[in-house]
This record gives structure tokens, sequence and C-alpha cells, in this order.
């Protein structure tokens, strides 16, 4: 039997030496956080946070589990507690359109500064007013306006009585008004005595009474006069009051806030609107309305909407999104129902999460955002217009005939910083024409890193870090080896290690569970061992179930011997949570005809593209390598058996390229090597993905069926540094009772699996050839 060149156990996965950890264990090490491995991604987010520019948005892209959010969060609040706070925003009432609330900003603080001092001015009005206009001063004045009046509307009466003693009728007031009363000889008339009247007395009566009429009519409008300038004297006499009681506290708001144009003109407003409505100030000071003013129920007209408040920030703010609907990002208009109707005022505006980030950061889901279309195109439009203005969302989708507010727009300076995978990247970028025009910067974090002494000293850092932080059980060297496997199987590379912490803290947290079973005060390599293998156990049913069924025969596979047209492709299964390898009888047929290479999978539409691009390869490489000197008058079939769902991917075409040339030449096959590997028409081998899964999964096959000391897999040359094995494969490896073959060329390959040159196995299929173009010849001509 011929010898191979095959893998020792020592390159089938990362070998650490623990002399070269200075700790024993890492409660010794500095516990400290700092990312990973991302040096591309820190450099590119701290150019992202360096442009101040409207349009240099971010999105942070990456691989779940890498940390990018947690960097990203921790990155940009190290950033934001060093720069300047943002202003304050309120919304107040436009007195001269009620329905456009005006937004007014402030500096950090002084906006609830405002709110209270203006809370605090009504407060006082309402106590003090009540107090003035029951005074002697007021009352006195206000007496002497009404005596006046009074007193010329008894000398109008009094003129108009006199009128109507002349005419013979006395006057009297009656609720319903004026009462004539005909007078004669000095006497009332009764009803009775004036219908005894006679017919020219009683006209002569009635045309004085008309012209009585016309009198009272002119007295009374004088009277009314009266009456009108009597209020007007009272009201201004009032309103005097009221300016110089208001005058005061108004000038101390106006000192105060005197940098602050807005804030003076809606002071100035304010002033105008308590001096003209100084009554409604009476009415309610008489009230009781207790210790605790409400002046947003009482008085809402003054009440100033802090919607945004920064006097408890440090640095600009940072806002993290995490549901961003239309409203959480716009902010909204609230409604409260009074008997039946919906009602709202400026004092139901409520901010939004961009409102809140004014002056800072916003960080959003870029998932989470799409399946909120309309919080997308409202995000764009911000960025685009450079304000935000809040907009009632029913009105908006037109689907309420409810009154409601246009408050004014408030300008926006933030930075937007999306996170999301590549796959969401990507889409965006291509079907989102304002994506690249408005998120110039892609900090983009990767999955694995250098495997080298630094990251592995980072590494341990971090285990040491999070041990120390969540309160686990600190690792011993060993311990912290077993993880540096683990995470050298995660990034599928003995040179790399992966930065999917999340993967890495979880091995963590349960390794610390079973140094607790134990009783152990560190955790060891058992312990991160049996972390694993637990780990496995709990998503590994479907992996079980297709080992029994290798077991009972009912996936039929030969491990042992050779056969013709039959050789065992290695495959991956992926569920998601769990991906794990499994062998794949791949067969052939061959007969003389003219249809070349037929893809079985394909005719039943089961292959995919790529598989389809695979087969088309091997007839590239068969017209190559033999049509130069004999025609390829043969029909080939190619079938991936027991398989009922789609294929798809190369990595099976250098296994169907020797099952083929085994099939065309009728050489043997050996059915104890599995195969794996994507070749070129020029017949090199490529590398292929999921090597570890394939090599195990072949493994763990041939151990349900029975070990032989002979069996193996043979895999691409370009993939050795990919391996990271189990233990107990590694072990095997070791013993010489399992091997690993690793070849660059078909002709390396096709010399493993029949112990024949590839010459000689070229040789004996052109010869086949000449007879399948003997047969189709013949029939031909017969």
């Amino acid at each position: 039997m011929r010898k191979y060149k095959e893998l020792s156990y020592e390159q089938l996965k990362m070998i650490y030496n623990p002399r070269d950890f200075k700790f024993k264990t890492t409660k010794e090490l500095k516990s400290s956080y700092s990312i990973i491995g991302q040096e591309r991604a820190v450099k590119a987010m701290e150019f992202g946070l360096d442009v101040k520019n409207s349009k240099y948005n971010i999105f942070v892209c990456g691989q779940k589990g890498t940390g990018k959010t947690s960097y990203t969060i921790s990155s940009v609040k190290e950033r934001a507690v060093k720069e300047k706070t943002p202003d304050d925003w309120c919304y107040v009432y436009n007195f001269r359109e009620p329905n456009r609330p005006k937004a007014i900003n402030l500096p950090a603080g002084k906006g609830r500064e405002f709110k209270e001092d203006m809370e605090f001015l009504i407060r006082d009005l309402l106590t003090e007013v009540p107090k003035t206009f029951v005074s002697e001063d007021y009352e006195k004045n206000k007496n002497d306006i009404l005596k006046e009046f009074q007193e010329k509307k008894s000398e109008l009466l009094e003129e108009l009585f006199d009128f109507g003693r002349r005419l013979g009728f006395e006057i009297r007031n009656a609720v319903s008004g004026l009462i004539l009363v005909p007078i004669k000889n000095g006497k009332n008339l009764s009803d009775e005595e004036y219908d005894e009247l006679s017919e020219r007395e009683k006209e002569e009566y009635e045309k004085k009474a008309e012209e009585l009429q016309i009198k009272a009519i002119e007295i009374l409008k004088k009277i009314k006069i009266l009456e009108k300038e009597m209020k007007k004297k009272l009201r201004d006499f009032e309103k005097m009051i009221a300016h110089f009681m208001v005058k005061p506290m108004i000038e101390v708001l106006i000192e105060k806030y005197k940098s602050y144009s807005r804030v003076l003109d809606y002071i100035k407003e304010v002033e105008e609107d308590i001096i003209e409505n100084i009554a409604d100030f009476k009415v309610l000071g008489e009230e009781d309305l207790g210790a605790n003013i409400d002046i947003k129920k009482i008085a809402p007209r003054y009440y100033v909407n802090l919607f945004v408040d920064n006097s408890e920030q440090s640095g600009a703010p940072v806002i993290v999104e995490c549901n961003p609907t239309y409203n959480n990002l716009a902010g909204l208009i609230e409604y409260e129902n009074e008997k039946g109707t919906l009602k709202t005022d400026f004092t139901m505006i409520k901010a939004g999460a961009i409102h809140r980030a004014n002056g800072g950061y916003l960080i959003l889901q870029a998932q989470q955002l799409l399946g909120e279309p309309l919080s997308w195109i409202f995000l764009k439009r911000v960025l685009n217009t450079g304000e935000i203005k809040i907009e009632s969302l029913r009105h908006l989708l037109g689907i309420s005939s409810v009154a409601t507010l246009n408050p004014e727009a408030v300008p926006v300076k933030l930075k937007i910083i999306l996170i999301g995978s590549p796959y969401i990247y990507n889409l965006i970028y291509n079907y989102d024409e304002d994506f690249h025009k408005l998120f110039k910067i892609k900090v983009d974090f990767d999955s694995v890193m250098e495997n080298n002494h630094e990251n592995i000293m980072k590494m341990a850092n971090f285990i040491s870090y999070y041990c120390q932080s969540e309160g686990l059980r600190h690792f011993d060297k060993k311990g912290v080896i077993k993880v540096l496997e683990y995470s050298n199987r995660l990034a599928g590379s003995q040179k790399k290690l992966s930065t999917k912490f999340n993967k890495i803290i979880e091995i963590l947290i349960e390794a610390d569970v079973f140094a607790g079973y134990d009783g152990n005060k560190f955790i060891t390599e058992k312990h991160v061992e049996k972390a694993i293998i637990e780990k496995k156990r709990r998503v590994n049913k479907i992996e079980e179930k297709i080992n029994e069924l290798y077991r009972e025969g009912k996936i039929i596979i030969d491990v042992k011997g050779k056969k013709v047209g039959k050789i065992n492709g290695l495959a991956i299964i992926d569920m998601g949570d769990y991906m794990f390898g499994r062998p794949n009888v791949i067969t052939v047929s061959t007969y003389a005809g003219n249809n070349g290479i037929i893809n079985i999978e394909r005719e039943v539409k089961l292959s995919g593209n790529i598989h389809d691009k695979g087969v088309m390869i091997l007839e590239g490489f068969l017209n190559e390598r033999f049509c130069r000197r004999e025609p390829l008058n043969l029909t080939t079939k190619i079938c991936f058996e027991q398989s009922y769902s789609s294929i798809d991917g190369d990595s099976a075409s250098s296994t169907e390229l020797y099952a083929i040339l085994s099939s065309i030449g009728d050489i043997p096959l050996k059915q104890y090597i599995g195969v794996t590997g994507s070749v070129n028409q020029k017949g090199e081998i490529q590398p292929v993905g999921g090597i570890t899964e394939k090599i195990e999964g072949f493994y763990y096959t041939c151990k349900q069926l029975g070990f032989t000391d002979e069996q193996g897999v043979m895999i691409p040359f370009k993939n050795i540094d990919e391996i990271v094995l189990d233990d107990e494969i590694i072990e095997a490896v070791k013993r010489g009772k399992f091997h690993i073959y690793p070849v660059s060329s078909i002709e390396e390959g096709i010399e493993i699996l029949t112990d024949k040159t590839y010459e000689e196995v070229e040789e004996i299929i052109l010869s086949k050839m000449k007879e399948y173009n003997k047969t189709i010849n013949f029939c031909e001509k017969n």
C-alpha cells in the first residue's frame, strides 16, 4: 500500500504553550475593557465623530456578537461628555396664532429656570391680584367711578321722568322695562278708569305716549353710552392697577432674560395678555386653589412646555432609541377627551428621540428602523432639511379630521449612528439613493482578528475584566488556553481569533457554573471543555438523529472497501444555532451517448446556481484533458443520493470529478476516504468553507459504522490552517486511526483514492473513451 502525505496531529489545531502565559490565573491580570481586534473600525469611528458635517452620519456594520453596539455606545458617550451641552427647548403659547405654538431655546438649565419663573409669576399674580382688587383704595376708586355713573344716570332718568310728567305720565321701572302710567287731575289712572275715557282723550294720551317713548329711547341710549364709558373707565382703571402690579414682576424677567430676544418677545406678549385679561386672575384668585397650584390646568396659556430639558445633561446627549417608531423619533401631539370631543394644546406636545438627541448623537438599530418606513422617511427629511417639525401621525396619513396644532419647527444639529449587519447595509446602499449621501462613514467590524501575542493577551485581559465585572470565578491559564482554542474554532482558523465576544462570554458564564458544581475556586480546562460539550449537546439533536440513521443503515453509505462511480462527499447542514458536517454519497453512471454531464439535481430543480456552475467547470476540465485526443461521446449522470432538498455551492465539485473519472474509467475509489474541495477547469483544488465540521462529520459517521484504521478525509491544501478539530479526532489521528490528506490538484487526489498515478488513470480513461466512440460509430452505421 502506498504512503501519501497526510497531516500530523500537531497541525489540527493551534497549539498554545502554557509557558508563554506569565500568569497563573486571570485574577493577576489588568481588569479593563477595550475593543479588541477592530483597529479599522475604531479609526473609522473616530474619524466619523470628528467630522461635523451633517451628511457625515455613521453606519456601524458587522456580524452579531462582535461588540459593535456596546463599542458604539461607549465610544460615543466618551466623546459626547467632552462636548458642549446643547440648549433646552420650550414650546409656549402663541398669542397671535394659537394653533402655531412658538419654539424657544435657552442654554442648558435656563429652560427649567424660565419655566419655574413663569410659574412663580402666575402663582404670585393669582395670590396678589385678588388682594389688590379688594383693597380700600381700589374699592374707593371703583365706587367713585360707579357713583359718577349712577349720578349721571339718575340725572338722565330724572330728565325722562320730568318729561313724562309734563306729558301726563308717570314712568315706573319693571322687570320687562319702563311702564307708562297715565295721570289725570294729579291722579294715576287705573286700567278701568283709562277704559272709561273718551276716544278723543285716549287718542291724545297715545300721541303723548309715542312722544315719551321716543324720549325714553334717547335717554336709554345715553345711559348705555354712560354705562359703556363707565365699564371702560373701570377696565382702564383695572388695567392701570394691573400694569403697576405686573410691570415690576415682568421687569425682573426682562432683566434676567435680556440676552434672549425670543424670550423677551414672549414675556412682553405675556405682559400684554395678563393686563388685558386681569379679570381672569381676579376670578381664579377667588377660588380655593390649594397650596399646589397647577398652572398647566388653571392658566395653560402661560405654561412653559419644557419639552427638552438638558439641565442635568453633562456634555452632548447620547440617545439610544430601541423602538424607533415615528412618534418615538418625531415626537407627538397628545389629545384628551373632553365630553366626547378630542382636544389638544401646546402643553400636550411631547419630544421625540431626535429632539432629545439634538446637539448630540442618536443611535438606532438599522433593522428596527427599516421596519418603520415612516420613521426612515422622516429621518432622511430631518437630515436633509436640518429641522424637525412635529406633525400628528393621523393627520400625516390623512385619517383624522380632529383639529390639531402646527408647532414651529426646531433646527436640528446631530449625528445619527445606525447599527446593522452587512446584509442590511448593502440592502439600503443599493436600494435607497439617499443613503450614501447621508451616511458617508462606514464603521466595518470584523468577525476575526489576528492570532498574535498582543491579541491573545488582550483576550486574557478581557476574560479577567468580564469575570471581575460579572462576579465570575477567574480562569487558570489552561482554562484561558481552552477559551482561545474555542475562539479559533469560532473564527474557523488557527491563525485567527474570533471577535464574536457574545459567544465567548456564553462559554465564560457556563464554565463558571460547572466550576461551581465542582466546588473549584478557579475555572479550569475541564470546566471550559464541559461547557463547550454541553452547549453542543443542547442543540445537536438533529445531528444525533442523522447519525442514528447512518448506524441503522437507513442512510446507505460505505466507509469500507472500494466502489466504481461512487464517492463520499462532505456536506454542511446549518441549523441556524448549530452547524455540523455529514457525508453525502455521490454516484455517477456513464454510458455511450452525446449528452455530456447531466446533473440530476438540476434536472429536478434541486440544484443552485453555484452548484450548476461547478458542474459546468467539470465539463471544461474533461474536454481540455481528454477531448483533444478523443471525442467525448458519452453521457454521465451525477446524483447526490438520498438527498431531498436543495443543493448549492461548489465544494463538492472535485468530489464529483473523481466519481466521473472513476465511472468513465471503471476504476474503483476508496469509500473510506471522505472528499471535499472545489476544483477549477485546470484541475487545481480550491479551498472550501466549514472544513472542520466536514472532517468531524465523516469521523463521527465512521465511528458509528466502525473504524478500520484506514479511514480519513481528503481536503484542499489551502484549508490546512482553518482546521480546528476536537481533541478526540486529534487523538485518533495521533494514533493512526484516522487520516487527513491535503491535496492541491486532481492529480494528487485521484492517486490517493485509486492507488494509481494520474497518468495511469488518464490512459485507462482514454482507452474507455475509444470503446465508447467505437460503440457510437457502430450504432450510427447500423
